[in-house]
């Protein structure tokens, strides 16, 4: 195990104490605060790989903490100290920045565990899956965040809200969520709220009684009522109309509700998890939202980043999408280095889905195992690049079909053509004084990707 340079902030002696010696036992480099004016002071002086502070301390306050290091050095991961079961205050800090939390009372194995893989010690990988749930593909820090904030809580039964664009993955964060969590044997139903008529969303979330209306030959209940023990995913909540947000939120607060047509109260224990594309912040404004159901529904926000944001795992994401693809329609394909820069350098307003689509598109009209730029959709095969042309030493291109490899150390004139990230790069780097762990932060990747990629584009210096 490698060394880090950690600084713990813990008012508890005791428990400072203690952590000191668990993670200087593991070869860490450990320096301690008793308060957070303290912490402050240490972290304008010093450099750190992580910082294990608790919320509650004297005078200036774990959050307090949190945003000072995020202001003096964004990209120190900060993992907080919380009482047992306050998810909610866990979520507030990493809201506010927080890469993950620990439950007091403090078990060393987790201690440990968390701190290897948020100091770096452990690689990140691509891909998260679950026994019985989906893979979500991701190396990026907000995609992790996400992933670790959703296994914290599917041990729970807290209502979960899933923001982000459409397309972005939503109901596969779903998914995962509830093959996680303690109900994974019951049922999960999910429900898109966009696509029901007004006039029937009553009738589908809670069930009606036999003669309840015309056409009512006989009794069936809702979805609330088939996801009893199991998890209900209410897709695109916004578009709820209002009439039946008053319904929902009784359900979440008392757990009671009627079918259509009964008088008798029936229960539900299903845990809900609510995903909107729209800003229900703005909706409550524009009084098409409740806010009281909102602030009931968002007892923990997650949200899903849009593919532009995370554009290091689009790779990794059309490679196993690619795979998934191949094998609907029998086939082995793969994308070749031209298909993969043209995937690169598309916006991808429709996010994963569009994707997905764009690769489904290609599988169908390619000929051959090799799926190249003219078998995109032409939006993405056509998307303009922006070339910058950049020396650096010469590396023999995998291509079977490339030019006889120059000697070596000859330096060679290439274009890059993968969008603008180079200059992207570069102008952050230079923005911050070449200092890699701020860099990465305003990029939006790790510091592992940013050198990956100084290496690729020349710019290690």
């Amino acid at each position: 195990m490698s060394s880090s340079r950690i600084l713990v902030v813990e008012d508890r002696e005791s428990l400072r104490r203690m952590l000191d010696r668990a993670l200087s036992g593991e070869g860490h480099v450990v320096e301690t605060a008793a308060d957070g004016e303290t912490a402050l002071h240490l972290l304008a002086t010093r450099q750190y790989d992580l910082v294990l502070t608790d919320l509650k301390l004297p005078g200036q306050s774990g959050i307090d903490v949190l945003r000072g290091s995020r202001k003096l050095n964004p990209g120190l991961p900060v993992v907080v100290l919380t009482a047992y079961g306050t998810v909610h205050t866990a979520v507030e800090a990493m809201k506010e920045g927080a890469v993950d939390f620990l439950e007091k009372p403090v078990e060393i194995d987790d201690l440990f565990r968390l701190v290897a893989a948020v100091a770096g010690e452990t690689a990140a990988e691509d891909s998260f899956s679950v026994a019985g749930g989906p893979t979500i593909v991701g190396a990026h820090p907000k995609v992790r965040t996400a992933l670790r904030l959703l296994e914290r809580v599917a041990r729970t039964d807290s209502t979960v809200l899933l923001t982000g664009e459409s397309g972005t993955g939503k109901e596969l964060f779903a998914r995962a969520l509830h093959a996680l969590s303690p109900r994974r044997e019951g049922p999960f139903v999910a429900v898109n709220c966009a696509a029901i008529p007004e006039t029937l969303m009553e009738n589908e979330l809670f069930g009606h009684e036999r003669g309840a209306f015309t056409g009512a030959h006989r009794r069936q209940p809702g979805r609330f009522e088939v996801a009893k023990s199991g998890t209900l995913l209410m897709d695109e909540i916004g578009e709820l109309p209002l009439a039946v947000q008053a319904k929902v939120l009784r359900v979440l607060e008392e757990r009671t509700f009627e079918r259509v047509g009964e008088s008798e109260s029936r229960t539900s224990d299903a845990r809900v998890i609510a995903a909107t594309n729209k800003d229900l912040r703005q909706a409550i404004l524009n009084d098409s939202f409740r806010e009281d159901l909102y602030y009931r529904l968002r007892v923990v926000p997650i949200e899903v980043p849009p593919l532009r944001n995370r554009r290091e795992d689009i790779e990794p994401l059309a490679r196993h999408l690619l795979t998934r693809v191949g094998a609907r329609h029998d086939r082995s394909v793969r994308l070749s280095p031209d298909a993969m820069r043209a995937l690169l350098r598309y916006s991808w307003p429709g996010n994963v889905r569009e994707l997905e689509n764009a690769l489904e598109y290609a599988v169908a009209v390619s000929r051959s195992q090799t799926i190249h730029p003219q078998d995109l959709p032409l939006e993405i095969s056509g998307a303009e690049p922006l070339p910058v042309t950049i020396t650096r030493p010469f590396r023999p291109s995998p291509e079977p079909e490339a030019a006889p490899d120059p000697p070596p150390g000859t330096s060679v004139e290439i274009s890059i053509e993968t969008d603008p990230e180079y200059e992207r790069i570069r102008s952050a780097l230079e923005t911050h004084q070449w200092r890699r762990s701020e860099s990465a932060e305003a990029l939006g990747m790790s510091r592992t990707t940013l050198w990956r990629k100084m290496r690729e584009y020349g710019l290690l210096k």
